[in-house]
């Protein structure tokens, strides 16, 4: 295998000449094992880096500040990328010092390497188009990297709002093929009033639209980018239409309502828009939990008085009681839920650590996010193929196992607390006299 010298401000090293990455993440690789969990585990962020890059790039070939050459070349080189080359080649460690600065290096010089591919020339032939002076033009990471994370979470928010709209669908399917089946419902874990055991699962259909229109408004919010984040540092002398033109472009390739954000050096320090959306994850992750300990709860041993409904039959049960299957994907959820909410105090803490104008501790919040985005993702359609589809109502039980003193609850609008009749048929219910004898 034939090797390659680069060099940069700390001198030489040497790559492997199959690497299409360069000497800066070559050294994030040693310096940053933390997670083990690289860049290419998060497709959407590729793909996100890539459109900023060939937006910039596009930018600035409209403002005379890039060659048509060396744009086209870096266009080619994102459109590649985006359709599934090279993703083995985005290799750092998402969770790294530096603000992701190591990131927005790594993505630099593959796309550059691949356009010099494009251009005819042999990888690391800076001389003909540089990761920095080109590819990383009028950009720095508190920029690029910053608006690619953002839309990366609003990329993967459309699997998450998928999965939701189906498994709210799959809930309102078995609201109305339950609409007939009475329900007793319990508080303090103690049988109450009568009710149909359709309405629990509109419950959840209810309860969980709600964080699609959670989700949906939070995505607003991400598409409100800073690009022109250089323009407040002096030394870098963006040229002042970058920003605008830039934003254009990203919006044409991205096809996402981009917008420049307002209060943006404040935004860069506090990750007010992380935190929501953060918090809107654990918000979903507390709902589900909930609702599978509800459906646990409600398939429970027919000798306990639950077994309402019966869940599909996931994998064998325990050794210890054979023929007993365990609520295996219900529990799993659950468990998801709990990392999810974990994932939400690392994002505010992280949060928290911004000082000034910058927060160093952005890696971890996306890393955090991204990760609860895509295990909400799954456990969603998990729950729903694998659990909620195949739910039947145990019916007979239902209606058998209805107690007498819980009949009282429907005599209630026509009685009242104090008349001779009610107090005679609490007390019928009290000494278990039959209800009816009663009556």
């Amino acid at each position: 295998m034939h090797n390659r010298t680069e060099h940069d401000s700390l001198g030489d090293e040497t790559l492997p000449n199959n690497a299409w990455y360069g000497i800066q993440t070559l050294r994030a690789l040693r310096n940053f094992n933390t997670s083990g969990v690289p860049i290419h585990h998060f497709q959407d962020l590729i793909n996100t880096l890539t459109m900023v890059k060939e937006a910039s790039a596009e930018a600035n070939h409209e403002l005379g500040l890039l060659s048509s050459k060396k744009a086209n070349a870096i266009r080619q080189a994102c459109m590649r990328i985006r359709e599934g080359e090279l993703h083995n080649q985005f290799v750092v460690d998402l969770i790294q010092g530096g603000a992701g600065t190591s990131t927005n290096m790594n993505a630099n010089e593959v796309i550059a390497n691949l356009a010099l591919s494009v251009m005819g020339h042999e990888k690391g032939e800076y001389q003909y188009l540089h990761p920095n002076n080109d590819v990383n033009k009028s950009q720095s990471a508190n920029d690029a990297y910053a608006t690619a994370t953002r839309l990366s979470i609003v990329l993967s928010t459309q699997t998450l709002t998928h999965a939701l709209s189906s498994i709210k669908k799959s809930l309102k399917t078995k609201s109305e093929e339950f609409a007939q089946t009475p329900l007793i419902r319990s508080a303090h874990l103690q049988d109450t009033v009568i009710k149909m055991l359709g309405s629990e699962f509109k419950d959840f259909t209810l309860s969980l639209e709600k964080e699609i229109v959670n989700i949906q408004s939070a995505c607003t919010q991400l598409c409100a980018v800073n690009l022109d984040s250089t323009s407040h540092d002096h030394a870098n002398n963006t040229h002042p239409d970058y920003s605008q033109s830039a934003i254009k472009h990203l919006t044409r390739i991205s096809s996402l309502p981009i917008t420049p954000e307002k209060g943006s050096t404040d935004n860069e320090s506090s990750m007010e828009v992380f935190v929501k959306i953060s918090a809107i994850q654990r918000k979903l992750a507390i709902k589900l939990s909930k609702i599978c300990s509800e459906i646990c709860i409600l398939s429970n041993d027919p000798l306990t008085n639950f077994n309402e409904i019966n869940l599909p039959v996931a994998q064998a049960g325990s050794s210890l009681v054979p023929g007993v299957s365990s609520p295996v994907i219900p529990e799993a959820v659950s468990q998801t839920a709990f990392q999810v909410i974990g994932h939400d105090v690392t994002v505010c803490m992280a949060a928290e650590a911004g000082s000034q104008q910058l927060n160093a501790m952005e890696p971890v919040i996306i890393y955090n996010i991204l990760n609860s985005m895509k295990m909400l993702s799954s456990a969603i359609y998990m729950l729903d193929h694998r659990c909620i589809r195949g739910i039947t109502s145990n019916n007979p039980p239902i209606q058998l196992n209805i107690p007498d003193n819980r009949l009282l609850a429907a005599l209630m609008p026509t009685l009242s607390y104090g008349t001779h009749p009610l107090n005679h048929l609490s007390s019928a219910a009290a000494n278990t006299s039959p209800m009816k004898t009663a009556i």
